[in-house]
């Protein structure tokens, strides 16, 4: 199943994606004059940050209405797919993605398509989530779904690996590994909580069950979630967990 993006939806439950990536960006270290690609740009938050920074940055999406967003912020945009970047090679000095990475499944195919478009010694710097991200939300889901009648597995729609295995994966890709950590990162939930969260970082999934399910499903996964996920006062804090890299081509 494919993933679905709506920027307002986003606006409304991820914001604090791009609001806790202050961390990668440093690792990024944005100069005047770079040209650096921004792989999965969504909506361009961080895009325009880089920008901001003085580097020439291009966005590249795979969702159209996440481009259309980022382009209404005055941003050179493309939407493409991160496994065949649709630019020369030996364009970008840097290669920077946030929150994206675990959605793609040919990691293989992804990170040379990366090499390809880098400059020789040019930096590949990322966050995505790492081994042990959303465990609760995950087991969540897949009793959710099979309480409702579902195959549990069409919850298995992200990887998330340990420090070890991805860098043994950027090496045999023919990176350079100068740095890769993994990161606790419980994240609180304002608006929507974890309902709102579900609706949107599943969307996909719920998409793919008959409509009359969908609603079923996920406030199965959000009452199973409430004893671990919600304090006293009502607020969810989700168990993030996160791998942040950065590589040489």
């Amino acid at each position: 199943m494919t993933q679905t993006w709506d920027p307002r939806q986003y606006q409304q439950h991820g914001a604090f994606v791009h609001g806790l990536a202050g961390g990668v960006l440093e690792w990024l270290e944005p100069a005047a004059g770079e040209r650096i690609l921004d792989l999965g740009c969504g909506d361009g938050q961080l895009t325009k940050r880089i920008r901001d920074a003085g580097a020439n940055v291009v966005g590249l999406d795979s969702s159209p209405q996440m481009v259309a967003a980022a382009r209404a912020l005055g941003l050179d945009v493309t939407v493409g797919d991160a496994v065949a970047i649709p630019f020369e090679a030996r364009s970008f000095d840097a290669v920077f993605s946030n929150a994206v990475l675990h959605w793609v499944r040919d990691h293989n195919a992804m990170l040379g398509s990366v090499k390809r478009v880098l400059k020789p010694g040019g930096r590949f710097v990322g966050e995505f989530g790492g081994h042990g991200n959303i465990a609760a939300i995950r087991v969540a889901m897949r009793c959710a779904l099979e309480r409702c009648g579902f195959e549990a597995g069409r919850d298995d729609v992200n990887y998330y690996p340990t420090p070890q295995t991805y860098a043994r994966r950027l090496e045999g890709c023919g990176f350079t590994v100068e740095r890769i950590v993994l990161i606790p990162r419980p994240t609180p939930l304002h608006e929507g909580g974890m309902s709102g969260w579900i609706k949107t970082f599943r969307r996909g999934v719920l998409e793919s069950l008959p409509e009359g399910a969908r609603d079923a499903v996920a406030e199965e996964a959000t009452s199973l979630l409430a004893p671990v996920l919600q304090d006293e006062e009502g607020n969810w804090t989700a168990d993030y967990v996160r791998l942040r890299i950065i590589a040489r081509a």
